[in-house]
């Protein structure tokens, strides 16, 4: 038996999100700066002739039915694109909240895709690569070399790797999820053109003290639409804003989980044990936000 391969699938944060409009075929154009926090559920693959997915972990439960999972969706896109692929066994440790503005599911796909393509001896950079991550999902392309990039139109629209620097952070899940195609649903953002609308770009400060104040004028728009669905994300902004030292609360993606952002490593483990305290049934993780 061939030794496994192993990955990590790391939890994706939106710092911002704009929904630039939604476009004819029904999908939003959106412009956001995306990062990667040092969470990540774990993924093994033992390589062999046919593909197979065990779940496990403390949020296997929902994670949905193994047929629909993006891991195995990813892989059936790549053997489409590389005839013979060599498959195997894939084994996913689900760590991250499920339907949670994490991109875990994008996360576990783009790993399946890495893991595949070292067992292929696929070089990274291979386009094949890309198009199965576009197949699989609209967050599976950022999420394919997890890197700081700015991310516009569906997804699709990648920048080069940004250097923004590393914020200390604590993660926030009240248990609560939120379907994605709802939360655009409630938001009724204006129709573009045929053909959509690319965000303009501008460009995104390095400095930290400048970084904050470009993240305080760039909120995430999806965030009221959200919380009409589940008002448990309103507790929890408003949880974290009370922190001592919090300089920034912020829902990521299409929610429920929020993050804080603190000036040091220290702040943010003390602010995740006074959350734990205080709300015990909530998923509460002290975190770096930025490259893993």
């Amino acid at each position: 038996m061939a030794a496994p391969l192993n990955e990590a699938a790391f939890a994706k944060v939106n710092l911002f999100l704009r929904v630039i409009g939604r476009r004819p075929d029904g999908y939003h154009d959106l412009d956001s700066l995306v990062v990667f926090a040092r969470l990540a559920d774990r993924l093994s693959l033992v390589p062999g002739p046919a593909l197979g997915l065990s779940v496990r972990g403390p949020t296997a439960g929902a994670a949905g039915p193994v047929s629909d999972n993006l891991v195995m969706r990813a892989a059936q896109a790549l053997a489409e694109r590389v005839p013979p692929l060599r498959l195997g066994r894939f084994v996913l440790q689900k760590l991250l909240p499920v339907a949670a503005g994490l991109g875990g599911g994008s996360a576990d796909a783009a790993a399946a895709l890495r893991l595949l393509a070292r067992a292929n001896r696929l070089a990274p950079g291979d386009p094949r690569l890309m198009d199965a991550a576009r197949a699989t999902g609209a967050d599976v392309p950022v999420c394919l070399d997890p890197r700081p990039r700015r991310m516009r139109g569906t997804g699709d629209i990648l920048s080069d790797p940004l250097a923004p620097p590393n914020l200390p952070a604590v993660l926030v899940n009240p248990g609560v999820s939120v379907p994605t195609r709802e939360v655009f649903a409630g938001l009724h953002a204006p129709r573009l053109a045929k053909g959509g609308q690319a965000a303009a770009a501008d460009a995104v400060p390095c400095a930290r003290a400048a970084l904050l104040a470009y993240l305080e004028a760039h909120g995430n728009d999806l965030e009221p639409a959200a919380i009409a669905l589940q008002p448990a994300i309103g507790d929890v902004l408003a949880a974290l804003r009370a922190l001592p030292g919090c300089r920034l609360a912020r829902m990521s993606g299409s929610g429920a989980t929020c993050f804080g952002l603190f000036d040091s490593g220290k702040a943010a483990m003390a602010a995740a044990a006074t959350l734990r305290r205080a709300k015990p049934a909530w998923w509460v993780r002290a975190t770096v936000l930025g490259a893993p």
